[in-house]
């Protein structure tokens, strides 16, 4: 793998726009949707959605340090979600609706945990924005994968708008532009 491609993992309730969203961003260069963090090995979506495997739905994003940085992918995530909001997004509620960021390396880590405390600063209530490192990824069922790219018309909790910001966004000088 190009030393300049990074991975790192996102639950911002479904999983559909999360995917969507992330694929729009300008150095981004695959997703994947799929459950962190489950108690179980190679979980349904029928058996997450019970709630007993504790997965989240998660999305998988590799992008070009070259072009974008954690921080930047972080900032952008914060668009999505309501990060108060716990164990619900939009209309879906459950355990596996609950945001998170899971880290692969100490350097993710301590980055993530710098820019929530950033983003903490626009919110009068407690985040609720899992940091916690990766313990697993199971990717979901094929028809998941990039589901509002074959079925544009398909549900999202994300407002239309944020997915055209994300496609427009781009990192300069360190900075949003």
């Amino acid at each position: 793998m190009d030393n300049t491609i990074d991975t790192i993992y996102f639950a911002g309730g479904c999983f559909w726009g999360t995917e969507h969203f992330f694929k729009q961003i300008d150095g981004v260069v695959a997703t994947e949707v799929g459950y962190a963090n489950s108690l179980i090995p190679h979980p349904s979506y029928k058996e997450v959605c019970t709630g007993e495997t504790m997965a989240a739905e998660g999305v998988k994003v590799e992008y070009d340090t070259s072009k974008i940085d954690l921080k930047y992918l972080i900032h952008m995530y914060f668009m999505t979600i309501d990060p108060t909001s716990h164990n619900k997004q939009g209309n879906d509620v459950g355990t596996q609706y609950r945001t998170g960021i899971y880290y692969t390396t100490a350097s993710q880590q301590h980055d993530i945990l710098e820019q929530v405390k950033e983003e903490s600063h626009a919110y009068s209530a407690p985040l609720a924005v899992e940091v916690t490192q990766l313990q697993n990824f199971y990717p979901a069922e094929e028809y998941h994968q990039d589901y509002l790219t074959k079925n544009p018309g398909g549900y999202c909790h994300i407002p239309p708008q944020l997915f055209e910001i994300a496609r427009k966004a781009k990192i300069q000088d360190g900075g949003l532009a």
